[in-house]
Protein backbone atom coordinates (compact mmCIF):
# COMPACT_ATOMS: atom_id res chain seq x y z
CA UNK A 1 0.00 0.00 0.00
CA UNK A 2 1.66 3.50 -1.04
CA UNK A 3 0.48 7.27 0.43
CA UNK A 4 0.13 9.78 -1.81
CA UNK A 5 0.76 13.39 -1.00
CA UNK A 6 -0.03 15.07 -4.17
CA UNK A 7 2.86 16.63 -4.96
CA UNK A 8 2.74 15.56 -8.49
CA UNK A 9 0.47 19.11 -9.83
CA UNK A 10 2.28 21.38 -7.45
CA UNK A 11 5.52 20.64 -8.87
CA UNK A 12 5.24 21.66 -12.19
CA UNK A 13 3.56 25.40 -10.99
CA UNK A 14 6.62 26.16 -8.41
CA UNK A 15 9.66 24.89 -10.81
CA UNK A 16 8.45 25.75 -13.72
CA UNK A 17 10.50 25.01 -16.73
CA UNK A 18 13.51 24.13 -14.65
CA UNK A 19 12.83 19.84 -15.94
CA UNK A 20 16.12 18.16 -14.09
CA UNK A 21 14.75 19.55 -10.84
CA UNK A 22 11.02 18.66 -11.78
CA UNK A 23 12.71 15.43 -12.71
CA UNK A 24 13.66 14.93 -8.84
CA UNK A 25 10.47 16.47 -7.42
CA UNK A 26 7.84 15.22 -9.24
CA UNK A 27 7.69 10.93 -7.91
CA UNK A 28 6.14 11.37 -4.54
CA UNK A 29 7.60 10.38 -1.48
CA UNK A 30 5.97 6.82 -0.40
CA UNK A 31 6.41 4.04 2.01
CA UNK A 32 5.18 0.76 2.60
CA UNK A 33 2.86 0.45 5.67
CA UNK A 34 2.43 -2.67 7.43
CA UNK A 35 0.06 -5.79 6.50
CA UNK A 36 -2.25 -6.02 9.15
CA UNK A 37 -6.20 -5.49 10.48
CA UNK A 38 -5.57 -3.93 13.60
CA UNK A 39 -3.39 -0.62 12.68
CA UNK A 40 -3.68 0.42 16.35
CA UNK A 41 -2.46 -2.78 18.05
CA UNK A 42 0.44 -3.02 15.96
CA UNK A 43 1.49 0.53 16.39
CA UNK A 44 1.42 -0.22 20.66
CA UNK A 45 3.62 -3.69 20.63
CA UNK A 46 6.47 -2.17 18.37
CA UNK A 47 6.58 1.07 20.80
CA UNK A 48 6.48 -1.31 23.69
CA UNK A 49 9.57 -3.15 21.54
CA UNK A 50 11.61 -0.04 21.59
CA UNK A 51 10.76 1.14 24.94
CA UNK A 52 13.39 1.46 27.06
CA UNK A 53 13.73 -0.74 30.01
CA UNK A 54 13.15 1.44 33.49
CA UNK A 55 12.96 -1.24 35.83
CA UNK A 56 15.46 -2.82 38.47
CA UNK A 57 18.89 -1.24 38.17
CA UNK A 58 21.65 -2.63 40.70
CA UNK A 59 25.42 -2.47 39.80
CA UNK A 60 28.25 -3.02 41.55
CA UNK A 61 32.40 -2.98 40.68
CA UNK A 62 35.46 -3.89 42.59
CA UNK A 63 38.23 -0.95 42.64
CA UNK A 64 41.74 -0.83 44.21
CA UNK A 65 39.98 0.72 47.50
CA UNK A 66 37.24 -2.20 48.16
CA UNK A 67 33.70 -2.52 46.12
CA UNK A 68 31.23 0.30 45.07
CA UNK A 69 27.34 -0.92 45.24
CA UNK A 70 24.46 0.88 43.77
CA UNK A 71 20.86 0.21 43.14
CA UNK A 72 17.52 2.32 42.97
CA UNK A 73 14.61 2.33 45.17
CA UNK A 74 11.65 1.64 42.63
CA UNK A 75 9.75 -1.60 43.54
CA UNK A 76 7.30 -2.13 40.40
CA UNK A 77 4.71 -4.85 39.29
CA UNK A 78 3.93 -3.76 35.60
CA UNK A 79 3.09 -0.39 35.06
CA UNK A 80 1.73 0.06 38.71
CA UNK A 81 4.45 1.39 40.86
CA UNK A 82 3.91 -0.10 44.57
CA UNK A 83 6.73 1.96 46.37
CA UNK A 84 9.13 4.34 45.53
CA UNK A 85 11.54 3.81 48.37
CA UNK A 86 12.77 0.11 48.96
CA UNK A 87 16.10 -0.37 50.16
CA UNK A 88 17.39 -2.83 47.12
CA UNK A 89 21.04 -3.46 49.16
CA UNK A 90 20.74 -5.53 51.85
CA UNK A 91 23.27 -5.24 54.80
CA UNK A 92 23.71 -9.36 55.56
CA UNK A 93 27.14 -8.54 57.61
CA UNK A 94 29.31 -5.86 58.41
CA UNK A 95 31.29 -6.81 55.95
CA UNK A 96 29.38 -8.07 53.14
CA UNK A 97 26.26 -6.54 51.55
CA UNK A 98 23.99 -8.03 49.35
CA UNK A 99 21.27 -6.64 46.15
CA UNK A 100 17.86 -7.34 45.34
CA UNK A 101 16.25 -8.00 41.71
CA UNK A 102 13.37 -10.07 40.62
CA UNK A 103 10.66 -10.84 43.20
CA UNK A 104 11.42 -8.65 46.41
CA UNK A 105 10.23 -11.18 48.70
CA UNK A 106 12.20 -13.88 47.65
CA UNK A 107 15.48 -11.44 47.73
CA UNK A 108 14.73 -10.41 51.08
CA UNK A 109 14.24 -13.63 52.59
CA UNK A 110 17.06 -15.43 51.28
CA UNK A 111 19.36 -12.51 52.04
CA UNK A 112 18.30 -13.23 55.81
CA UNK A 113 18.51 -16.49 55.74
CA UNK A 114 21.62 -15.98 54.39
CA UNK A 115 22.70 -13.62 56.77
CA UNK A 116 21.85 -16.31 59.94
CA UNK A 117 23.78 -18.98 58.07
CA UNK A 118 27.09 -16.63 57.90
CA UNK A 119 26.62 -15.61 61.64
CA UNK A 120 26.41 -19.32 62.13
CA UNK A 121 29.53 -20.07 60.80
CA UNK A 122 31.67 -17.19 62.48
CA UNK A 123 30.33 -18.69 65.94
CA UNK A 124 31.29 -21.76 64.66
CA UNK A 125 35.01 -21.17 63.02
CA UNK A 126 35.71 -18.38 65.48
CA UNK A 127 36.12 -16.32 61.85
CA UNK A 128 34.14 -14.38 59.04
CA UNK A 129 32.87 -16.44 56.40
CA UNK A 130 34.40 -15.17 52.98
CA UNK A 131 32.31 -13.84 50.32
CA UNK A 132 33.31 -16.59 48.15
CA UNK A 133 32.03 -19.01 50.55
CA UNK A 134 28.68 -17.17 51.15
CA UNK A 135 27.72 -16.85 47.78
CA UNK A 136 28.60 -20.16 46.90
CA UNK A 137 25.89 -21.09 50.15
CA UNK A 138 24.06 -18.70 48.77
CA UNK A 139 24.33 -20.90 45.35
CA UNK A 140 23.70 -24.25 46.43
CA UNK A 141 20.43 -22.85 48.88
CA UNK A 142 18.60 -21.51 45.70
CA UNK A 143 19.96 -24.68 43.31
CA UNK A 144 18.12 -26.51 45.76
CA UNK A 145 14.73 -25.19 44.93
CA UNK A 146 15.17 -24.21 41.20
CA UNK A 147 11.80 -25.19 39.53
CA UNK A 148 9.60 -23.87 42.16
CA UNK A 149 8.91 -20.35 40.90
CA UNK A 150 11.96 -18.37 42.76
CA UNK A 151 12.96 -15.18 41.44
CA UNK A 152 16.01 -13.76 42.64
CA UNK A 153 19.07 -12.35 41.21
CA UNK A 154 21.67 -10.64 42.89
CA UNK A 155 25.32 -9.62 43.87
CA UNK A 156 27.39 -10.66 47.18
CA UNK A 157 29.67 -7.77 47.43
CA UNK A 158 31.95 -7.35 50.48
CA UNK A 159 35.38 -7.24 52.17
CA UNK A 160 37.66 -10.63 53.41
CA UNK A 161 40.41 -11.87 54.36
CA UNK A 162 41.78 -12.37 50.79
CA UNK A 163 40.40 -8.54 49.96
CA UNK A 164 37.23 -7.41 47.75
CA UNK A 165 34.88 -9.88 46.55
CA UNK A 166 32.23 -9.63 44.16
CA UNK A 167 29.62 -12.79 42.65
CA UNK A 168 26.46 -12.88 40.75
CA UNK A 169 24.09 -15.48 41.82
CA UNK A 170 20.61 -16.03 40.57
CA UNK A 171 17.84 -17.94 41.27
CA UNK A 172 18.58 -21.02 39.37
CA UNK A 173 21.93 -21.43 41.54
CA UNK A 174 24.09 -20.28 38.80
CA UNK A 175 27.42 -17.92 40.50
CA UNK A 176 30.19 -16.08 38.36
CA UNK A 177 32.82 -13.99 39.72
CA UNK A 178 33.80 -10.97 38.73
CA UNK A 179 34.82 -7.42 39.32
CA UNK A 180 31.70 -5.79 37.52
CA UNK A 181 28.24 -6.59 37.54
CA UNK A 182 24.74 -4.94 36.44
CA UNK A 183 21.20 -7.02 37.59
CA UNK A 184 18.08 -6.03 36.69
CA UNK A 185 15.73 -4.96 33.43
CA UNK A 186 17.97 -1.30 33.88
CA UNK A 187 21.49 -3.16 32.85
CA UNK A 188 21.95 -2.56 29.94
CA UNK A 189 21.76 0.85 30.61
CA UNK A 190 23.95 0.32 33.31
CA UNK A 191 26.43 -1.13 31.60
CA UNK A 192 26.34 1.36 28.58
CA UNK A 193 27.19 4.41 31.21
CA UNK A 194 29.19 2.24 33.67
CA UNK A 195 31.76 1.96 30.30
CA UNK A 196 31.96 5.97 30.49
CA UNK A 197 32.74 6.02 34.01
CA UNK A 198 29.46 7.70 35.11
CA UNK A 199 26.26 5.73 37.28
CA UNK A 200 22.43 6.31 36.62
CA UNK A 201 19.60 5.00 37.69
CA UNK A 202 15.72 5.02 37.45
CA UNK A 203 13.36 5.23 40.49
CA UNK A 204 13.38 8.26 43.19
CA UNK A 205 16.39 7.36 45.48
CA UNK A 206 19.74 5.83 44.09
CA UNK A 207 21.51 4.23 47.02
CA UNK A 208 25.30 4.01 47.31
CA UNK A 209 27.80 1.74 49.59
CA UNK A 210 31.22 1.76 49.54
CA UNK A 211 32.73 -1.47 50.82
CA UNK A 212 36.44 -1.28 52.60
CA UNK A 213 38.74 -3.04 54.75
CA UNK A 214 36.54 -1.72 58.16
CA UNK A 215 33.46 -3.08 56.50
CA UNK A 216 30.46 -1.16 54.35
CA UNK A 217 29.72 2.33 54.77
CA UNK A 218 26.56 4.06 53.13
CA UNK A 219 27.83 7.07 51.02
CA UNK A 220 24.40 8.38 49.63
CA UNK A 221 20.84 7.99 49.29
CA UNK A 222 20.14 11.20 47.03
CA UNK A 223 16.42 11.40 45.00
CA UNK A 224 17.38 11.26 41.44
CA UNK A 225 15.35 14.00 40.66
CA UNK A 226 17.44 16.48 42.76
CA UNK A 227 20.68 15.35 41.66
CA UNK A 228 19.29 15.70 37.83
CA UNK A 229 18.41 19.37 38.60
CA UNK A 230 21.64 20.18 40.73
CA UNK A 231 24.19 18.70 37.57
CA UNK A 232 21.81 20.49 34.80
CA UNK A 233 19.96 23.40 36.74
CA UNK A 234 17.23 25.20 34.90
CA UNK A 235 18.18 28.68 33.26
CA UNK A 236 15.92 31.28 33.38
CA UNK A 237 14.57 32.30 29.88
CA UNK A 238 15.25 36.10 28.97
CA UNK A 239 12.03 38.20 28.55
CA UNK A 240 12.74 40.67 25.76
CA UNK A 241 9.95 42.69 25.82
CA UNK A 242 7.19 42.14 28.37
CA UNK A 243 3.82 43.74 27.49
CA UNK A 244 2.36 45.61 29.71
CA UNK A 245 -1.24 46.94 30.34
CA UNK A 246 -1.70 50.32 28.85
CA UNK A 247 -3.64 53.10 32.03
CA UNK A 248 -6.62 54.57 30.86
CA UNK A 249 -6.46 58.00 31.29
Amino acid sequence: MKLDSGLENSSSIFLGGCSGLEADFSAPPSFDLPITNDFDGWQKKSVQMVKPARGTTTLAFIFKEGVMVAADSRASMGGYISSQSVKKIIEINPYMLGTMAGGAADCQFWHRNLGVKCRLHELANKRRISVTGASKLLANILYSYRGMGLSVGTMIAGWDEKGPGLYYVDSEGGRLKGTRFSVGSGSPYAYGVLDNGFLSFFGNFSYIYYVGPDGWKKMSGDDVGELHYSYYPVVPSVVEQEMTEVPVA
